[in-house]
């Protein structure tokens, strides 16, 4: 078993197609289809169920693909390891992030470290909060930004308290709410919502403060970005909720402050195995130490690069 051979096998997964896997790998069909065919008699099974319209992956070919995954990124990992031994920052930085992370300027961020690491590929999945952590956790991503309902923490990684923040109402501008500064969340209980996915995090933290307040809403548009909230409150299809500071500069809302607001709590989460050198170099340019989270009830760190907020600290998460 070879590592060329797990690659192929990845990339055939995830285009669902040879031709397409062949292309991506630079190599001809034949000699991809040959080395899967030569790993598929080694295994003793097929890890692809092959017809004229479509390619996809046996049972035996899932387990297979996720534990080369893993031994692929462990590679990358050494030899990232290796390079950052004579002081060389290599290999990839892979970011998540929630679309409305606020507490990081993440692109200016990303574009320093690029200018600091060129030799690094980044790359960067937006997402919400439990997709991001799922994959910090199995090891796809090296670090992610997540927007947590103050009751909640991740699980399982290290981590590091950015901000802490409120929710706003917003309201199209012709709006019959548009003419009042604040409300609470009782005097909202007669209106058509558009928000996040029930399920989400980014819901889960409005549900909580309603059901507090002993409301029951009705939320008509579920959406799963914040710009489609942003565009069918504007149509006003509904009331929406967002974080303040997100919605600072967003043109076409009227924003309302909420006396009994929900609140969300930003968190800068990598894993517990500890940082590769990459992810090890961009926290560091954040001011977060990465080797490990301190012990519970360790001094905070000096804040990093954040909008407002409290001053940010680190936290054990694992398992909790």
């Amino acid at each position: 078993m070879e590592l060329q051979q797990m690659r192929y096998v990845v990339a055939v997964a995830e285009t669902a197609n040879f031709t397409r896997a062949a292309e991506r790998c630079r190599v001809v069909q034949s000699a991809l289809s040959h080395q899967i065919a030569r790993l598929e008699r080694e295994l003793g099974t097929r890890l692809f169920d092959r017809t004229s319209r479509r390619v996809r992956l046996t049972p035996a070919g899932e387990a297979f693909l996720l534990a080369a995954r893993q031994a692929l990124d462990a590679a990358d990992r050494a030899r990232a390891e290796v390079a950052a031994v004579s002081g060389e920052i290599r290999g990839r930085l892979a970011i998540g992030a929630i679309p409305t992370v606020t507490a990081v300027d993440l692109p200016n961020a990303l574009k320093d470290f690029h200018v600091r690491h060129p030799q690094v590929r980044i790359t960067l999945r937006l997402g919400g909060s439990a997709e991001m952590a799922e994959r910090v956790r199995q090891g796809t991503l090296d670090v992610a930004f997540l927007g947590l309902p103050r009751s909640a923490q991740p699980k399982g990684v290290h981590g590091r308290v950015l901000a802490r923040g409120e929710l706003v109402a917003v309201v199209a501008p012709g709006h019959p709410l548009a003419a009042a500064a604040d409300v609470d969340l009782r005097g909202l209980s007669d209106e058509v919502f558009v928000d996040f996915s029930a399920g989400t995090a980014g819901r889960a933290q409005s549900d909580e403060a309603f059901a507090a307040a002993g409301v029951v809403r009705d939320v008509a548009f579920e959406v799963t970005t914040p710009d489609l909230v942003v565009r069918l409150v504007r149509l006003g299809l509904g009331v929406g909720m967002l974080p303040a500071a997100y919605v600072t500069g967003v043109a076409g809302l009227h924003v309302i402050e909420l006396r009994d607001p929900p609140t969300r709590v930003e968190h800068m989460i990598w894993s517990r195995l500890g940082p590769s050198p990459a992810a090890a170099a961009f926290l560091a340019g954040l001011d977060v130490p990465a080797a490990t989270a301190p012990p519970r009830g360790a001094t905070p760190e000096t804040p990093g690069p954040e909008k407002g907020g409290a001053p940010p600290d680190e936290v054990e998460a694992a398992g909790r």
